[in-house]
């Protein structure tokens, strides 16, 4: 059996080197394997270290993505993929090493359409640490079964994924029009199918969040705006988990238009009321994120326990942004501004 590994990447010349390492390490034991990394025009070299080892693997293989974003990078490596499992990495990931191993045999014994692994984060410096531990936290992301490392049953999605590539044939390829959480709404169609998406805790890795505040917050407006786009496509409301951080920030952008408004005619009831209640919406929020900070697993001591409330903020602010962002789009844009918004992230992506 051959399994080919799929990796996208764009600007990824500190973790490429490591990702193709780990494939070359993978126990293999009962299949062959190829991997076929599609770079996204980088611009740092990426390209350049990958092909000094497409040189001395013979089933490694480099091909360009010149659409530059994950969804484009995946579909051009699956049209070159020769395996009849098909299995995602990324290079922002560390992997164990049966990782490709467990995929194939959960594949197989559950015979679902996609399988994965819990999304686990692990950061390697202190920021990164920080949104790790965030990124873990019942406050920042619900208790949502995707984050468990230890669950193991059906799911939405799976972080990454690993399919038969007769998948793709039935369903067809990944939307190119999203630029994020395109492996959501791939799920998505494998589940309005009646398809069955599969989460093991046996597949193990770890992701490696960003290591500053601007990069985690791009990413996550972005998430929050291409979320909107999937419900949009398929005619769907989100879950409370989405809705959530864009209502907060819709509530505090509201409220604090109400007291400019309130102190500009000279009411001072106006302002009075509405100060006061965003003071107690922003106590209770700032209670949670306390609570949360203070039983949170935090490797870097009490000084990171005081900025994890900090961190929560930017995962639930960006998220609520972007979503917004991609709610008035839905309402206001041309039936074109898909396509120029498409092109627009694009031109922001980092990595």
């Amino acid at each position: 059996m051959l399994v080919s590994v799929i990796v996208p990447c764009r600007n990824e010349r500190d973790h490429i080197l490591q990702t193709i390492r780990t494939i070359e390490s993978q126990d293999g034991a009962g299949f062959d394997t190829e991997a076929i990394i599609a770079d996204g025009m980088s611009t740092d070299g990426t390209q350049e270290m990958v092909k000094g080892y497409e040189s001395r693997l013979v089933r490694l293989r480099l091909i360009s993505n010149p659409g530059r974003i994950v969804s484009t990078g995946l579909n051009a490596a699956l049209r070159e993929a020769s395996g009849e499992i098909v299995l995602r990495m990324d290079a922002h990931t560390v992997y164990a090493n049966d990782y490709i191993k467990q995929c194939v045999e959960v594949l197989n014994e559950t015979r679902a359409d996609c399988v994965g692994g819990p999304w686990v984060a692990k950061g390697t410096g202190a920021f990164a640490r920080l949104s790790a531990c965030a990124f873990q936290n019942w406050f920042c992301v619900g208790t949502r079964t995707g984050h468990n490392p230890g669950y193991e049953g059906p799911v939405d999605t799976v972080y990454l994924g690993c399919w038969r590539k007769q998948v793709f044939e039935t369903i067809g390829l990944f939307d190119e029009t999203l630029v994020r959480n395109q492996d959501d709404e791939l799920n998505l169609r494998i589940r309005q199918r009646g398809g069955l998406v599969w989460q093991s805790s046996r597949i193990r890795s770890h992701y490696v969040p960003r290591n500053s505040w601007p990069a985690l917050f791009r990413q996550y407006w972005q998430y929050g705006y291409w979320k909107v786009r999937i419900l949009r496509k398929h005619r769907r409301t989100g879950s409370w988990r989405h809705a959530v951080p864009a209502l907060a920030v819709a509530a505090a952008a509201g409220l604090a238009v109400v007291v400019a408004l309130g102190t500009a005619a000279g009411s001072s009831a106006v302002v009075m009321l509405s100060g006061r209640t965003f003071g107690f919406l922003a106590a209770v929020y700032l209670a949670g994120a306390i609570l949360a900070a203070a039983t949170a697993q935090v490797e870097d001591g009490l000084s990171a326990r005081f900025a994890l409330p900090a961190i929560f903020v930017t995962y639930h602010v960006a998220y609520g942004c972007g979503y917004l962002h991609g709610i008035a789009d839905w309402i206001f844009s041309k039936p074109t501004a898909g396509q120029s918004s498409k092109e627009s992230f694009v031109s922001t992506l980092t990595r």
